[in-house]
């Protein structure tokens, strides 16, 4: 039996939500933002089976990802906005996915192979926030030396006293 978490509140749910209910793929609708764009809740397991079926409902541009902390010792999120793409479109239909993991064994499946743009952003979260991507092909860190020890932008991270940041400036 399929385990939708969805809800049946028709003033959160959108004209994706329905979709991915009727081809019977598990999310959770969180409503709209403040430019009426949609946004979903998915899981770790489901986010690549949604996000194929995304791309094949016309979701071609990953406009961005991006991670943040939810809390001290709390969740990780990983962010992904995506939009629909087509030639004449004007108002071009755009959503939102959020996948949230623990903080302890953070991971999530690439989409590398989905949207070829993730590459560097997804290295660029796994650098800042230690998500790991699975199946991405290079991830490592981007940003910092591949000495540096940690995840800087977790919100418990503590600078280890060896980093002579007074160097930097």
């Amino acid at each position: 039996m399929l385990e939708t978490f969805t809800n049946d509140t028709n003033e959160i749910q959108g004209r994706l939500s329905a979709w991915l209910i009727k081809h019977r793929l598990a999310h959770r609708p969180l409503g709209f933002d403040y430019q009426g764009v949609e946004t979903l809740q998915v899981r770790s397991e489901d986010w690549l089976s949604i996000a194929v079926a995304l791309y094949a409902y016309g979701f071609n541009y990953l406009r961005s990802q991006c991670v943040y902390d939810v809390a001290p010792g709390g969740l990780l999120a990983s962010v992904y906005h995506l939009t629909k793409v087509q030639s004449n479109a004007d108002q071009p239909e755009e959503v939102c996915i959020k996948i949230f993991v623990s903080r302890k064994n953070p991971k999530i499946p690439s989409v590398f192979w989905v949207w070829k743009g993730a590459d560097f952003q997804e290295r660029e979260s796994y650098d800042m926030l230690g998500i790991s991507y699975e199946s991405h092909p290079r991830l490592k860190r981007i940003l910092m030396p591949d000495s540096w020890i940690g995840w800087p932008l977790r919100k418990d991270y503590i600078v280890p006293n060896f980093y002579e940041l007074q160097d930097a400036y």
